[in-house]
C-alpha cells in the first residue's frame, strides 16, 4: 500500500449519493430483463455467474445502509486514495460472501436494496463514519467508491450478456477520477502526463516535470479502457495494440504500475 496522500480532488456529495442510486438502477433495469438461462451463464470473474455478480452488485449498494445501522467507529482509518489498493487483501471475503448470498429473487433483491438505500442516506450526514472492513470511512467516501464498484461490475455484467448496459455519467466521470487519483499516489512525480477524456488529468512518475507546451511523456485514453487497465480486466500490451491506449515518450509505459486494483 502506497503512503497517506492528501487528498486533493473533492467530490460533491449530493450528485454522488444520486450517482449510486441512478447506476444500481441502470443494473437493476438490465438484470431484471435477463431470462433466466442467461443468469445461470459465465462471467470473466472466475467462477460466478451473471446470477452471482448481480447478487454482489446488490450487496455492494446494500452495504451502506448496513454500515449506517451499525454504531459508529471512533475515528477515520481509511482516506479515500487508500482504498482502491487496500481492496487486494479482501478478495478472498468477497467471493466467499458473494457465494452465499441468497440472489434466487433478484426482483425483491434489487427493490428492497433500493429502498433501503435511500432511506438511510436521506437521514445520514455525509462526515457519518461508517465501520468498513478496511477501515473507518466517512460516508461522503464510502459512496465514490461505491460508484467504482457500481461502474466496474456494470461492465462485467455487459461483457458476460452482451447488454449495452448505460452508464450514469456522475457515477462514471467518479470512477475514473479515482483510478486516476490512485495512480498518481502509486506513482508520484511530474513526468508522466495521464489523459482520460473528459473526466480526468493526472502527472505521475518520478523524473522531470513538465511545466509548459507539449509534455514528453504522455498517456490517453478512454475511461472505460483506463477502468479495465486499473482494475486488471485489460492488459497494457493489449491496449496499446488495439490503439485503445496512446502512449508517446519514453517514460509513457506504465504496465509496471497496473493493475491498482487486485
Amino acid at each position: 500500500m502506497p503512503p497517506a496522500k492528501k487528498r486533493t480532488r473533492s467530490y460533491d456529495p449530493a450528485k454522488i449519493r444520486a450517482a449510486v442510486l441512478a447506476q444500481f438502477g441502470h443494473v437493476g433495469d438490465a438484470v431484471l430483463a435477463l431470462p433466466t438461462e442467461a443468469l445461470d451463464g459465465p462471467t470473466r470473474l472466475g467462477e460466478w455467474t451473471v446470477r452471482d455478480l448481480a447478487g454482489h452488485i446488490a450487496w455492494m449498494v446494500d452495504s451502506v445502509p448496513q454500515l449506517l445501522a451499525a454504531p459508529e467507529p471512533a475515528q477515520q482509518e481509511l482516506p479515500l486514495l487508500e482504498w482502491p489498493f487496500a481492496t487486494a487483501g479482501a478478495a478472498g471475503r468477497i467471493d466467499e460472501h458473494t457465494r452465499g448470498l441468497d440472489s434466487a429473487d433478484l426482483p425483491g433483491l434489487y427493490g428492497r436494496t433500493r429502498e433501503a438505500y435511500g432511506t438511510a442516506v436521506a437521514a445520514a450526514a455525509d462526515t457519518r463514519l461508517l465501520p468498513v472492513s478496511l477501515g473507518a470511512m466517512t460516508l461522503a467516501d464510502f459512496l465514490v467508491t461505491r460508484t467504482v464498484e457500481l461502474v466496474v461490475h456494470t461492465d462485467d455484467l455487459s461483457a458476460a450478456t452482451g447488454l449495452d448496459i448505460p452508464y450514469d455519467r456522475q457515477a462514471l466521470a467518479a470512477c475514473t477520477r479515482l483510478l486516476a487519483d490512485a495512480l498518481a499516489a502509486r506513482a508520484p512525480g511530474g513526468a508522466v502526463e495521464v489523459r482520460i477524456p473528459p473526466y480526468a488529468v493526472v502527472q505521475c512518475v518520478e523524473g522531470p516535470r513538465h511545466t509548459r507546451g507539449t509534455p514528453p511523456n504522455v498517456v490517453e485514453t478512454d475511461p472505460l479502457t483506463w477502468i479495465r487497465l486499473a482494475t486488471g480486466r485489460a492488459s497494457w500490451a493489449a491496449e496499446l495494440d488495439a490503439a485503445r491506449v496512446s502512449a508517446s515518450g519514453e517514460r509513457a509505459d506504465l504496465a509496471a504500475l497496473l493493475p491498482l486494483m487486485g
